[in-house]
């Protein structure tokens, strides 16, 4: 079976499910410009150092560069992101991560948005955060996932 082009159904999205769940995962694509390709690479690599790449792969087919807001396409299985998203690139695996996972809960038809959705979507970023903090041997990559971290645990209260 191959994996749906674009993911506009019900069916669509149980077929990508029950693909993904076989195993498949994506040959992932960057587009956009060298400069964004390689500050998108870096991000890539602390995804691998974390251990999410297979999440990633598995439910992102593109991370491509625009001009407009970052964001998840759920229809093309792509994130949208802009210069600004991957310009720290800590922030930027975190964001795609973030968006992996919205992506895997749609594809299972649960909620993946509003406040219940972005509370979980934002609690995995958390668990990346803290999973890069540990398995990362650079201390500057260390200093700035307790950094970010600390950032979230500040904002619950505004």
């Amino acid at each position: 079976m191959k994996f749906p082009d674009k993911i506009y159904t019900v069916e669509d999205a149980t077929l990508a499910r029950s693909i993904i769940e076989k195993g498949y995962r994506h040959q992932l694509r960057v587009n956009g410009s060298q400069d964004f390709k390689e500050k998108t690479k870096r991000a890539l690599s602390l995804i691998k150092t974390a251990g999410y790449y297979d999440i990633l792969r598995a439910y992102v087919k593109r991370i491509v560069e625009v001009d407009g807001f970052s964001q998840l396409r759920e229809a093309d299985s792509e994130i949208w992101a802009n210069t600004y998203t991957v310009r720290d690139a800590v922030e930027a695996a975190s964001f795609f991560v973030q968006k992996a996972w919205q992506m895997k809960m749609h594809l299972q038809g649960k909620r993946y948005y509003d406040n219940i959705g972005e509370r979980d979507a934002v609690n995995k970023r958390l668990e990346f955060l803290q999973a890069l903090a540990r398995n990362s041997g650079d201390p500057s990559v260390k200093e700035e996932c307790k950094k970010r971290l600390k950032l979230w645990d500040e904002s619950k209260f505004l």
